[in-house]
């Protein structure tokens, strides 16, 4: 559960994924319900269901959802098959390192198997899917615990793109962090970036903080810069989709810029991610893979042409962030301090 009254991001229900459609908000709350695993799939490459830990919930009830539509009990062929479902699966979207991460888990899961007979083991899919879940809104709670103490009574706190329930399993991580600090009664007031060209900020964080009675005011992405100079920014949380291991986070594109403008204005910048998305077989953020997705996002607004006809767009979907101008990235275990490259070793070893 989200814990936002009336909603869940994604939940298992009678051998169905059902998720929220985000593609419809903020006009409309409706449910997907999905039977076959390639519908979550499509879900995800869709941006119905986004943000990396959701992505990485999805993907593990989606190799669930796969592994029950084997018709056999034969232990050999359900492997085959599982592991053609989860390479389907692992191809929904590059950056966020959450989905193959969800994928590993549960193939060790059915790697460590050693039943001659498939029934178990598919409920036993069924059950870490399900868990994974559960453990992700426990770690986002906790990095909420750690991450609202650096959020100040009567401090503006600025956020880009979508980090809250929606993002995740449940209750958010940079949002999480946020409304951490509210719900210590902190008197906080939040600066939602909105997030072209999809408009996360606009539509759902903005949308989030509604539901959740969090005073805030939308703001465009350019913006961003005139508020840190006039000095009506206090710190800045935003969330991450893979974070290498030097400290290095890919998030939504225009995050870079952020960070850039908040260090030369001396501006506390944070990343609240859970470990899932560090991937330390990575050196640096040049090695993170970055979306590129249909130029009719940049060109179109909800599906209405803004741009010239045959006018050229490059659609980024997420940019790096050098681990230079990261104050700190807030995790369930710590919260990891510059220099980042040694605190993100250590967190590795934790």
């Amino acid at each position: 559960m989200t814990d936002i009254p009336g909603y869940d991001t994604i939940r298992w229900d009678n051998d169905q994924v059902v998720l929220i459609d985000q593609r419809r908000l903020p006009e409309e709350e409706i449910y997907l319900s999905c039977t076959d695993y390639r519908e979550v799939v499509d879900a995800i490459r869709t941006l119905a269901i986004r943000g990396a830990p959701a992505i990485g919930v999805a993907a593990a009830m989606a190799a669930a959802l796969g592994a029950l539509r084997f018709p056999h009990t034969d232990i050999d062929g359900f492997r085959r098959h599982f592991r053609d479902v989860c390479q389907v699966i692992g191809t929904a979207r590059p950056t966020a390192v959450n989905l193959t991460w969800a994928l590993e888990r549960m193939m060790s899961l059915v790697a460590a198997n050693v039943h001659p007979d498939s029934s178990a083991l598919k409920t036993r899919l069924v059950a870490e899917a399900k868990a994974i879940l559960q453990e992700d809104i426990a770690i986002n709670r906790q990095i909420g615990v750690l991450g609202q103490e650096l959020i100040h009574d009567g401090d503006t706190v600025l956020t880009h793109c979508n980090a809250g329930g929606l993002a995740t399993g449940g209750y958010g991580t940079a949002v999480g962090v946020i409304r951490a600090a509210w719900e210590a009664g902190k008197k906080i007031h939040v600066l939602v970036d909105e997030t072209r060209p999809i408009l996360q900020g606009a539509r759902l964080t903005a949308w989030e903080m509604m539901k959740l009675g969090i005073p805030h005011t939308l703001i465009t992405d350019n913006a961003a810069a005139a508020l840190m100079a006039n000095g009506k920014v206090n710190v800045i949380v935003v969330g991450a989709d893979r974070i290498a291991a030097n400290g290095d986070a890919a998030n939504k594109i225009g995050t870079y810029g952020v960070a850039v403008v908040a260090q030369y204005h001396r501006i506390p910048f944070y990343v609240a991610a859970p470990r899932s998305t560090f991937d330390f077989t990575l050196s640096d953020g040049s090695q993170i893979p970055i979306e590129e997705r249909d130029p009719e996002e940049v060109t179109h607004i909800r599906g209405r042409r803004i741009a010239p006809e045959g006018c050229r767009a490059l659609n980024l979907a997420f940019d790096v962030t050098p681990h230079g101008l990261i104050s700190g990235i807030i995790t369930e275990k710590s919260v990891c301090r510059p220099p980042l490259p040694q605190s993100v070793s250590a967190l590795r070893q934790a």
